[in-house]
């Protein structure tokens, strides 16, 4: 493709840093630079000459500097088309020069949100001169260079030396397509802060960063990634993440999350429900627990926990052969024995979920809710019966409701002592998982006798209270809700159960 010539140059930029070379650049290669205020004096100490805008315009920067580049003549010098006749008369005869390269970038908009700053002083980050810009050179591509963001800055010096100060079409479309995700991305942010407040039925989300996966859901399916995941995670070792693999890291640490630090949790996950689920004394028993709970399922699993790994815990799990293992901090020794396993994948969660919306595609549409942020604590619990509960049958009936809340409706979850025993997963009938679970349990050993129970949803029927009594189970917790929650209630009073409402349903489709 034929090479234009940077003849001219404008730059207006909020951030300075990285710019150096580029100036250098410019200025050993001929290149007119017009610019101003902050910018036109970072540029002159540099050692560049500057034409200043307002020298360009006759106008000055006025109304705080909110307006200095709108202008016929810097808008002209833009985007008049070389190509056209009639274009190149009339910049001669308002005397516009043409601009080729137009340097820019954007107000700092989301971070001056995300600082807590004042609604004033965000507005004032609102950028007008600058998007302008960007939209301006980006649309006649065919003859201006755009670099919209400082993160381009390398490959614009790379190619400023490579093709001699000149770019061809091909090199000014790729950077044209990069200012309108510049261009666009900005826009989304700021509609999405006016609708905190404004509730406007509009949905617009825009990530930046993305990732190619090996493929998606099955090997016949492609799939992305979009999202800074390395702001979440440090990845110290194992293949690239699968779309599964993010699939059960998302339920895996959305269920981690619901327990505090200061004491070890542990849990293993199989396509996005939990195996096994453990609290306790150290890292290394709250493993085994939940490996206890089911010993089948863990193979191939994602096992997450809520401290550090120690070469206790390590040694124990490193014969498991499992997909990831995700920790806040792994011990040298730990790490290094883990490690033996090449594409065994573990990551550092370096910081919790901060999302608060869950959206995803649907018919021919997105649908969007708010996460499910309520975890079900021992205060807010309504005593229906007659039978109370003690405190030991509080710290089980927490912990079961924690994991209940985390799988797949219709679920029925039964636990003791801060360990999953047993959970009946996304079936279509509440006793059926009440039978799954009771079944499963009973496979793996365990005696359900002084288990409690968790539900995601009300009980229609007593019929799981009675299952669960003939089982031993002696607590019970679930929403309530139901118009017949009095034939549940009554069950369990005739035969000294306990049961408490939370008043919340945690379905999980």
């Amino acid at each position: 493709m034929s090479l234009k010539k940077i003849q001219s140059c404008l730059i207006s930029v909020f951030h300075k840093d990285r710019l150096e070379p580029i100036i250098a650049l410019l200025k050993a290669q001929g290149v007119v630079i017009y610019s101003t205020g902050g910018t036109q004096n970072f540029i002159e100490e540099q050692g560049a000459k500057v034409v200043p805008v307002e020298e360009l315009t006759s106008y000055p920067s006025i109304f705080g500097g909110r307006v200095k580049t709108l202008h016929p003549k810097v808008f002209g010098g833009i985007l008049y088309r070389r190509d056209l006749e009639g274009d190149n008369a009339q910049a001669k005869a308002f005397e516009i020069p043409s601009i080729d390269l137009v340097i820019v970038d954007l107000y700092p908009f989301e971070e001056t949100v995300a600082s807590g700053a004042n609604e004033q002083d965000i507005i004032e980050k609102i950028d007008i001169g600058g998007i302008s810009l960007i939209r301006a050179a980006a649309k006649n591509y065919k003859d201006v260079l755009i670099v919209s963001n400082r993160a381009q800055y390398g490959a614009l010096e790379s190619l400023l030396k490579e093709k001699g100060g000149s770019s061809n079409l091909e090199d000014r479309r790729r950077f044209a397509a990069e200012a309108f995700d510049e261009s666009s991305h900005y826009d989304a942010a700021i509609f999405n802060y006016f609708n905190q407040s404004e509730g406007i039925e509009k949905f617009k989300v825009s990530e930046r960063v993305g990732q190619t996966l090996r493929y998606g859901e099955n090997p016949h399916q492609a799939g992305q990634f979009f999202g800074p995941l390395d702001a979440l995670f440090d990845q110290l070792n194992g293949k690239a993440l699968s779309y599964n693999n993010l699939v059960d890291v998302d339920a895996a640490v959305c269920l981690i999350e619901e327990f505090a630090e200061a004491e070890a949790a542990f849990a293993i996950l199989k396509h996005t429900n939990a195996c096994g689920v453990a609290t306790g004394a150290s890292v290394r028993e709250a493993y085994l627990r939940a490996f206890e709970a089911d010993t089948v399922s863990a193979f191939g699993g994602v096992l997450i926990c809520n401290q550090k790994i120690d070469l206790a815990a390590a040694e124990v799990m490193h014969s498991l052969f499992f997909e990831i293992l995700i920790a806040p901090e792994f011990e040298a020794d730990a790490l290094a024995l883990l490690k033996g396993k090449k594409n065994r994948i573990l990551l550092v969660k370096k910081e919790s979920l901060k999302t608060t919306k869950q959206y995803k595609s649907l018919l021919n549409g997105v649908i969007v809710q708010d996460r499910d942020l309520l975890t079900d604590e021992a205060e807010n619990f309504k005593l229906v019966t007659e039978k109370g509960i003690t405190s030991e049958d509080k710290q089980a009936l927490v912990f079961a409701s924690k994991v209940c809340k985390h799988t797949k409706s219709n679920t029925i979850v039964l636990a003791k002592n801060g360990q999953l025993l047993a959970s009946g997963v996304g079936q279509t009938s509440r006793v059926d998982a009440l039978n799954q679970a009771i079944t499963k349990a009973k496979s793996f050993g365990f005696d359900l006798n002084g288990a409690v129970m968790a539900s995601d949803a009300f009980f229609p029927f007593p019929d799981c209270v009675e299952i669960a009594h003939g089982e031993g189970i002696r607590a019970v917790i679930q929403p309530g809700g139901s118009i017949k929650d009095e034939l549940s209630i009554k069950y369990c009073d005739e035969h000294n159960m306990s049961m408490v409402f939370t008043g919340t349903r945690h379905f999980k489709h």
